[in-house]
């Protein structure tokens, strides 16, 4: 008999929080690294460091109780596309599963009150530091709300809404993911952080049809209008492959691009040799994966994790490694 343990880990879906993850400590790698890096001193102190694990640590937490809410309004979908499911099966109950959720959106948002850049490096300082020093914890709320519009049908469900649900999956999780990220360490009124952001929730704009294929039976059930099942699998393929390659130009682009805010230094402050290459070789990536998505689009329908599926999980935590090592190096 499957333990609760188990049956709430595929709930959660543990391999999806790890994008998530790695997305805030790279944001915030980013923002140690960048020009805009409030402490002088460039210190790696123990108060920046905790900031970053908790802030983190809340963006897995966000990210479970995200899937889990997406299970739940799509049970009847799921019935089809995801038959062995444990809210399908009847192995956890919808009671159970909501109970789930709402624990995991308190974990993932009180503590990020908490989650103050320098100079409010003291528990005390951090509690009461003005409102105007919270943004993570708006970004968050922000994103938990986004959860709700994509999946609840009170608030729009624009997960049934074509290109709709590509950008409200996009904002929280690249977008905002990024900044929420970068907010940790240093101040989000800057272009470089929303240029960063921006990047990745570009490519997520395309990248997050990638599921929609192998799930077409149980969207067209359900009454999503995806990618897909609106223009077909093969123009679907086409649609999204810019969304693969384009980003990744904007790299060496802002790398070399004065910044609107400051010209004496370019929009992206980290290494700009670093960023070119990234972006150079995510490109090349990025075509590669469109040539996956292209040559055969009927086989995207045919199996749950397409390569190409692979590819864009890979895409987007590569991607995140790669931005923290040109801002720390």
């Amino acid at each position: 008999m499957t333990s609760k343990l188990s049956l709430y880990s595929q709930l959660a879906r543990p391999f999806t929080l790890l994008p998530p993850l790695l997305g805030i400590v790279s944001g915030a790698v980013c923002a140690f690294g960048s020009v805009h890096n409030p402490d002088p001193a460039r210190q790696l102190t123990t108060p920046v460091v905790l900031t970053v694990i908790l802030g983190s640590l809340c963006a897995s937490f966000m990210n479970a109780a995200s899937n889990a809410i997406n299970q739940i309004y799509d049970l009847e979908i799921d019935r089809l596309n995801k038959p062995n499911r444990p809210l399908v099966t009847g192995a956890l109950s919808l009671r159970e599963a909501w109970i789930f959720t709402w624990i995991f959106y308190a974990l993932a948002l009180i503590p990020t009150w908490l989650v103050v850049p320098h100079p409010y490096d003291t528990l005390q300082q951090k509690l009461t530091a003005p409102l105007s020093e919270h943004v993570t914890f708006f970004i968050y709320l922000a994103g938990l709300l986004f959860t709700f519009v994509y999946s609840a049908p009170g608030l729009g469900r624009t997960k049934i809404r074509g290109m709709l649900a590509n950008l409200t999956i996009a904002i929280p999780r690249g977008v905002l993911l990024k900044v929420a990220g970068w907010a940790m360490v240093a101040h989000v009124t800057y272009t470089e952080p929303w240029y960063i952001g921006g990047v990745i929730g570009f490519f997520l704009v395309g990248a997050a049809s990638t599921k929609d294929f192998a799930d077409m039976e149980g969207d067209r059930a359900g009454g999503c209008r995806t990618l897909p099942i609106v223009y077909g699998v093969k123009k679907a393929a086409w649609i999204m492959a810019p969304f693969f390659v384009l980003p990744w130009l904007l790299l060496p682009l802002g790398a070399h691009t004065p910044d609107p805010q400051n010209p004496q230094h370019a929009i992206l402050t980290g290494n700009p040799l670093l960023l070119t290459i990234l972006g150079v070789l995510f490109t090349l990536w990025g075509a590669y994966t469109v040539y996956l998505l292209v040559r055969d689009p009927k086989s995207l329908t045919e199996t749950e994790n397409h390569p190409s599926w692979k590819h864009m999980y890979l895409m987007m935590m590569g991607a995140q490694v790669g931005l923290a090592l040109a801002y720390m190096f």
